[in-house]
């Protein structure tokens, strides 16, 4: 829905000057340095989806929030290209500037921006009043979505008497009720006290399963961009270091500094067991002991998934056959000697399927509804909640950091 092609902002008299330096490999320091230009991003590209929460994240400093800026040209890049729906958006004349603001974008700031000597329906009305809309109309789709953000009764108070995050309520209901395509939210929850700013990321997440907006969503905050983030853009020294999924940025850092960024975050609770969910590397589909032991040996699996007419029965491994065959209990089925295993139903977090696997040393078996989505060991457990330090990432790699300028 959104592109951004090779995107440079630099600050300063004489910007365009700047391109060539940095493709020389100048420093944003040094530039900053011996010209006096700073570089706000440096050849970003991305791309976001209809429909989904896209967060771009950093530390201060890191260009996040010029490049939301971009989206609705509050800033304009030094270089690149920038795409709404396929419509190069830096060629729009001044009017139909004007006009992609009113009716496409909404904006929620960190700093609320409600109008002091306005009632809070007056706030949450004023788009619609810019757009000409008349009062009855557009106090009425006021109310309703100061009702939708839980602040019904609150309408003709004024934004000195309620709580910040009652005062963000009205900005996300202000910035709703143009019925936006894409909404932008720089640092929206970041003014707000620890226990309102969760209430608010919940109201964000029951919002967003109902409306399916486009929504781009700026934070320093990893815990917040994990939580909200369908995708994820992490930006350093404004340029783009990653994008993936939460999952992505977890399981596979592209750098050292994603490494370290995400080394603290509870994973147990960030991950869920789809992350894992593998399907049988060793299907067994027969009866034979002395066969499934060799296969076993053979393949160097842990585990045989034993199936009978193509019903899952449960699962073996190579001690289990052994001591089977040892006894002298060649009459018995694989089916019969096959372990059930412990269920656990698809989008659980992991730390779900912690208790389910202490104490117990065979995989957990996914469940969607009554099917089989896959299976989880013991060891893909271990190996996701314990990170290791990426110290061989490939600066090759599409996903990993260009040079920093």
């Amino acid at each position: 829905m959104i592109e951004l092609k090779n995107v440079t902002k630099v600050f300063g008299p004489d910007e365009k000057s700047i391109l060539p330096m940095l493709k020389k490999g100048m420093t944003k320091d040094e530039i900053l340095e011996t010209t006096g230009h700073t570089v706000g991003l440096y050849d970003v590209s991305l791309s976001i989806k209809q429909g989904e929460i896209f967060v771009i994240m950093g530390l201060s400093g890191s260009g996040k929030s010029t490049l939301i800026r971009h989206f609705n040209r509050l800033i304009d890049p030094t270089d690149g290209m920038i795409t709404y729906d396929d419509e190069d958006i830096l060629e729009l004349n001044k009017h139909q500037l004007i006009e992609f603001r009113r009716k496409k974008l909404g904006m929620v700031f960190q700093r609320f921006g409600l109008m002091p000597h306005r009632t809070i329906l007056q706030n949450a009305a004023y788009g619609l009043e810019v757009q000409g809309i008349k009062k009855a109309e557009r106090e009425a789709l006021a109310k309703e979505w100061l009702q939708r953000v839980g602040l019904e009764g609150f309408e003709h108070q004024y934004p000195d008497q309620l709580s910040g995050g009652m005062q963000q309520r009205v900005g996300l209901a202000r910035a709703l009720c143009n019925n936006p395509d894409v909404l932008l939210m720089d640092e929206a929850f970041s003014a707000l006290d620890p226990l309102i700013r969760s209430q608010m990321q919940d109201q964000l997440v029951e919002l967003q399963a109902e409306l399916n907006k486009t929504i781009v969503f700026i934070t320093h905050d990893l815990d917040e961009a994990l939580r909200l983030g369908d995708r994820i853009a992490i930006l350093k020294d404004g340029i783009l270091v990653q994008t993936g999924t939460p999952n992505d940025i977890l399981l596979n850092p592209a750098d050292e500094y994603v490494s370290d960024f995400v080394r603290d975050v509870n994973r147990a609770k960030v991950l869920n067991i789809d992350t894992l969910s593998r399907a049988p590397a060793l299907r067994i589909t027969h009866d034979n002991l002395d066969r499934a032991l060799e296969e076993m040996r053979k393949t160097g699996e842990a585990y045989g998934y034993v199936y009978h007419n193509n019903v899952f029965r449960g699962v073996l491994t190579e001690d289990m056959l052994s001591e089977a065959i040892k006894n002298s209990s060649k009459t018995q089925t694989l089916s019969d000697l096959a372990q059930e295993l412990p269920k656990i139903e698809i989008g659980s977090p992991l730390s779900d399927a912690l208790p389910m696997a202490m104490g117990n040393d065979l995989p957990l078996v996914v469940m969607d509804d009554d099917k089989i989505a896959g299976f989880v060991t013991q060891e893909q457990l271990g190996q996701a909640l314990i990170p290791e330090k990426n110290d061989n990432s490939d600066p090759t790699d599409q996903n990993n950091a260009k040079k920093a300028p």
